[in-house]
């Protein structure tokens, strides 16, 4: 029995059941069918209506998602660099963690550097620079004495509010000439592949086992 077919057609029902665009067909076999044939057609529409680099040559919409999403994360970089530029600022990272801290709240070392998807060493290194300038303060745990609790200082607060304009300034250029409606559409998209993502970054899976584990236990059991 070929379980991947079942499990594919399992995922196409619950998405026919639950979306939005699906809402205008019968909920029964034919109006199924019918769905998979529009949705068909209309992914084969914006197959041949979009171009990229190489795809003449059998280059992949996957491939072409890979790049674009390097070349955002560069440029957003490139902007985060002008909006600390001239501060006492001296990475990306230190205005991310006090964002996060005052977002969320006081969390331990280990919270936030997970939450900033870093390795433990290079956001340790961003913890201590933080403390040096005074702008995080750290204490013991009550929960667990082995751990300390990081919290934004009084003069974080001020650093960052220094800063915030020039951030949602770089902000707002990353976004570019997205309408309203695109950039809902993107969060959506977006969110959709952070899930994705950080179900796998979670387990911590060890680089030499981490493409496999997560193309045979993760992406072809969802598809």
């Amino acid at each position: 029995m070929n379980y991947k077919l079942i499990n594919q057609v399992i995922g196409l029902i619950e998405k026919f059941d639950t979306t939005e665009d699906s809402k205008s067909y019968t909920k029964d076999l034919i109006g199924f069918k019918r769905w998979i044939y529009d949705d068909q057609r209309e992914t084969d529409h914006l197959y041949n209506e979009l171009n990229w680099e190489g795809k003449e040559n059998g280059r992949s919409p996957e491939s072409e998602i890979s790049t674009l999403i390097v070349h955002l994360n560069r440029y957003a970089k490139t902007y985060s660099k002008s909006a600390i530029y001239d501060s006492e600022f001296s990475t990306q990272e230190e205005f991310i963690y006090l964002i996060n801290l005052k977002a969320f709240g006081s969390m331990t070392k280990t919270e936030l550097i997970k939450r900033n998807l870093q390795e433990k060493p290079v956001g340790m290194q961003t913890i201590n620079r933080l403390v040096g300038q005074g702008w995080i303060q750290q204490n013991d745990s009550i929960v667990d004495k082995r751990s300390k609790i990081i919290s934004i200082t009084a003069k974080g607060l001020t650093a960052l509010e220094d800063i915030m304009k020039k951030i949602r300034q770089a902000s707002q250029i990353v976004t570019g000439n997205l309408s309203t409606t695109e950039k809902m559409q993107l969060i959506k998209l977006l969110q959709k592949l952070d899930h994705f993502h950080q179900a796998i970054y979670e387990k911590s899976i060890a680089p030499a086992e981490l493409v496999n584990i997560a193309f045979n236990e993760f992406l072809l059991q969802k598809n």
